[in-house]
């Protein structure tokens, strides 16, 4: 990946400005297009990972994607498969996942899901909580905006999280807590990591199943029935605590 220097004024909330001698080597030596990826550094050890999105005659616009470096990114990247739950609870669930570090949100309607939307809804409702995510994202000063899925059924969301490094589903009848220090102690720096949390009437028993056939870990967070919109906080907040670096 090609590697640039620019100066810090030139990095902004969400693009960096490429000025300079640089603009000649991506357009015309390099011959870079739009849509490639380049290397931006602010020579203080802080690294972004960019989109090339304009190019003029003499300035580059690039989008940025993610950054390295002393972020304030964990070292594991979080999904938190939301089961809907009602009201605006997804609002909270999303503004406080992506505070805590999550890495991008997927609603999930579920068997005891009491919330239906249909396509109309559900495209409304997704834009509205990735606007949601943005603000988490800039308050907390992020380096990426943790992005919002479409909504998924069950079997959609499980059929993604098979790929996953890690996929955990905190279950009201698992027990065990000795076991979830060990799943917690498993994870390492780079996995990928699939967290499923229930709507308010929770999993249905079967869908528990199916997520173990994937190689899903059941865990308990305590002796304490927590709501679904405190569920995933409550397990984000171990996690983060455990990968901060």
């Amino acid at each position: 990946m090609y590697r640039f220097f620019v100066s810090k004024e030139n990095i902004l909330e969400d693009k960096i400005i490429v000025e300079g001698a640089d603009v000649n080597h991506i357009k015309n030596v390099l011959r870079m297009k739009i849509g490639e990826t380049v290397l931006l550094s602010d020579g203080e050890d802080r690294e972004y990972i960019c989109e090339i999105s304009e190019i003029e005659e003499d300035r580059v616009f690039a989008k940025i994607v993610d950054v390295e470096g002393p972020s304030r990114e964990l070292s594991i990247k979080v999904t938190l498969f939301q089961g809907l739950p009602k009201g605006d609870k997804m609002e909270t669930i999303i503004q406080k996942m992506v505070e805590l570090g999550a890495y991008s949100i997927v609603p999930v309607s579920t068997k005891r899901a009491i919330v239906k939307l249909d396509a109309k809804k559900a495209k409304a409702k997704v834009a509205r909580w990735n606007a949601i995510s943005e603000s988490a994202a800039k308050q907390s000063k992020r380096g990426i905006v943790p992005q919002v899925g479409d909504v998924l059924t069950f079997g959609e969301a499980l059929n993604m999280a098979k790929d996953f490094d890690k996929v955990i589903i905190p279950y009201e009848e698992a027990e065990n807590m000795e076991f979830t220090r060990k799943v917690v102690d498993s994870i390492e720096p780079g996995d990928r990591v699939a967290v499923f949390i229930g709507p308010e009437g929770g999993f249905a028993p079967e869908e528990v199943s199916k997520a173990l056939e994937i190689g899903a870990k059941s865990v308990t967070l305590g002796r304490r029935i927590l709501r679904t919109e405190t569920a995933g906080m409550a397990l984000m907040s171990v996690l983060m605590y455990a990968m901060e670096e």
